[in-house]
């Protein structure tokens, strides 16, 4: 299953919000809902529910997402930090 199917998946199967599958997956909220209209549009959900293995590698690229945008937050701040020291 692709991570846009597992995605949408979360979506219609499991009653997870758009806004909150795009952040914890790390796409475009308006992706995921033009993602998930069109899954609706074709009938619903994709077939096949996550497996076990599929379900622990999210969760694993979840916590890895969010540490890459805390990393992200910092570099930024620093990079702030230190062109103010220039002027």
């Amino acid at each position: 299953m692709s991570t846009r199917a597992a995605a949408v998946a979360l979506v219609l199967e499991d009653g997870k919000s758009i806004a909150e599958t795009a952040r914890n997956i790390g796409v475009h909220e308006m992706s995921l809902g033009k993602w998930v209209k069109k899954a609706r549009e074709q009938g619903g959900a994709p077939t096949k529910a996550l497996t076990e293995n599929e379900r622990e590698e999210l969760e694993r690229l979840r916590k890895e997402n969010a540490q890459l945008l805390m990393e992200l937050s910092f570099a930024k701040k620093v990079a702030t930090w230190f062109a103010k020291e220039k002027q």
